[in-house]
């Protein structure tokens, strides 16, 4: 059954996780600040779509593989780490050379770029987090029964998940999107790239210093 006595757990524990700052937040937070709300629910949809991703390798049993085996884990923690780090370089160099995060003016008319940039740093971001990949194989079994077709129930929670999920960060991006004439300013640009850029690169040194679980 894809929804039975543990459904409600799952949305509640789910929400809860959803609400908890981390990447995810910094990620679209950023994003929108720097290309308006078009770039920030953008982003929100790239990274709940790598949520998929993560319940179909989970189901399948290669999440297993890949905690079971160090070099393919080390390989993957390596590689989001040294994306997490790249994106916050880019941040902090933005930072330094003091332009403000790309906008056209003030207000709500921004340059537009291309909608595969904000797409592929959030799919990326959330694809090649193995904490994700760690979460969805010790969460998701939890509410798939032993007569549960495994990959059809992963599949479904992961909606349940990208929905929950994609309400609050389109929620924070409306939010940020308000801010269009305050996050124009180039002083508060200047800090915001600093920041989000410190933050980012710092949860990458952190992700790369972490031992395995």
């Amino acid at each position: 059954m894809l929804i039975d006595a543990q459904f409600l757990p799952f949305v509640l524990a789910i929400t809860l996780l959803s609400m908890t700052p981390g990447v995810d937040t910094l990620l679209v937070i950023r994003n929108t600040a720097r290309g308006g709300v078009r770039d920030g629910i953008v982003t929100s949809l790239a990274i709940c779509f790598g949520l998929f991703v993560h319940a179909a390798v989970s189901a399948l049993g290669i999440s297993l593989i890949l905690l079971q085996s160090a070099w393919a884990f080390s390989v993957l923690k390596l590689l989001g780490a040294a994306y997490l780090v790249w994106l916050g370089l880019q941040s902090l160099l933005s930072a330094r050379r003091g332009n403000p995060l790309p906008v056209a003016e003030v207000g709500t008319a921004r340059r537009h770029v291309s909608l595969w940039l904000p797409a592929r740093e959030g799919f990326l971001s959330n694809v090649l987090n193995p904490k994700t990949i760690v979460f969805y194989m010790a969460f998701l079994p939890q509410f798939i029964a032993p007569g549960d077709p495994a990959l059809v129930k992963s599949l479904w929670l992961a909606s349940v998940h990208f929905v929950i999920a994609n309400v609050w960060q389109i929620a924070i991006v409306l939010m940020v999107g308000k801010a269009g004439h305050w996050l124009a300013r180039r002083s508060v640009s200047r800090t915001l790239d600093g920041v989000t850029g410190a933050v980012l690169v710092a949860f990458g040194v952190k992700l790369a210093l972490q031992q395995r679980p």
